[in-house]
């Protein structure tokens, strides 16, 4: 996939966490912005520090520090809450919502999950899978300041979590056909579906850090590969013996993206192609691509049909924040939380 943003790799961990907003009584928001006074603040060096301490288990002031930062860098903090004097206010949720996590995790661990290590080595193996390399992957973990140990540490603790909320909390909640249709037909506009290309490509990856000769050779090896596939070559055999992308083994199939979706550069090539017609050898920070368009779907509105489960389940999720919100109020008054600094 080409749509890679340091988010992804966050995400695992931060899936179930959104549950907890009521309880963290933070407002969140869905606006982009972050102050840059802020940001600058919070980028110092993490700490081991001790903040507090759930049932003798440690929290971290670099835990807290690290977890506040990718509450801003995700865009989901409103901009009077990430201007640099509620900055406190912002680490303090953060805190917060780390000490839930934690309650959670530890009620999580008394209920046996099957398989457990498989479970998380096969999401640490989906998690490669989206990278085009996997330099490219250690290249995402750096940059959200995490190493392999601990995503796959935050991997086993999100599985963990979502085991007990599924059998402790949402597992009690059903939402009706009707209900679904309801809203559906109620929020016509979120239905509607932009319009979506179909392409395949074929990528030679390029490191960042390549000199102008490496650079030169992975364009002219592109260059060749392109002029292949213009000549009558199939498209699909080349994808899987020359492209460095997972979808290789798909031949080069990418799916249906929707704008914004794709990096610019690609996206732009993509939609200046007709059916079946093969690009210029494109470049992006990946490296070089050459692009085949295999279809477009025009915007229309999805049906009811095709939408049913994201809706039963977003307002299953609905439904959930306040047992969520006690649930976890109950937990925190069986524990033991000592705020140590």
């Amino acid at each position: 996939m080409l749509h890679l943003s340091r988010p992804i790799i966050f995400r695992t961990f931060c899936s179930v966490l959104a549950l907890l907003v009521l309880q963290l009584g933070v407002a969140f928001s869905e606006e982009k912005t972050t102050a840059k006074g802020t940001e600058v603040a919070m980028q110092k060096p993490s700490s081991t520090t001790v903040l507090a301490k759930v049932n003798g288990v440690a929290i971290t002031q670099g835990e807290r520090d690290q977890t506040a930062q990718e509450m801003l860098s995700r865009g989901r903090m409103s901009q009077q809450q990430s201007s640099p004097d509620m900055l406190p206010k912002i680490e303090a949720a953060a805190l917060q919502q780390l000490i839930n996590v934690e309650l959670l995790y530890q009620k999580g661990q008394k209920l046996k999950i099957k398989d457990l290590d498989k479970k998380v080595d096969d999401k640490l193996a989906q998690m490669r899978a989206q990278f085009p390399s996997p330099a490219d992957f250690e290249k995402a973990l750096t940059s959200a300041n995490l190493t392999e140990k601990q995503f796959k540490a935050f991997t086993r603790k999100n599985i963990v979590i979502d085991n007990l909320l599924q059998k402790e909390v949402l597992g009690k909640i059903s939402v009706s056909e009707a209900d679904a249709k309801k809203f559906y037909d109620e929020n016509q506009d979120k239905f509607k579906a932009p319009e979506q290309t179909k392409a395949s490509h074929v990528l030679i990856t390029v490191d960042q850090k390549a000199t102008p000769e490496e650079k030169k050779k992975a364009k002219e090896r592109a260059d060749a590969i392109r002029k292949r596939v213009a000549g009558g070559e199939d498209f699909a055999a080349v994808a899987k013996a020359e492209s460095k992308c997972p979808s290789a083994a798909k031949g080069g199939d990418l799916g249906y993206f929707g704008k914004g979706q794709m990096v610019p550069a690609f996206e732009e090539a993509a939609a200046s192609l007709k059916l079946g017609q093969i690009s210029d050898v494109v470049e992006t920070q990946f490296g070089y691509h050459i692009i085949k368009v295999t279809d477009r779907k025009q915007a229309e509105t999805v049906k009811f049909n095709d939408v049913k489960g994201k809706i039963e389940d977003y307002l299953k999720n609905q439904e959930a924040q306040k047992p969520m919100a006690d649930y976890v109020e109950n937990l925190r008054k069986q524990a033991k939380i000592e705020m140590v600094k």
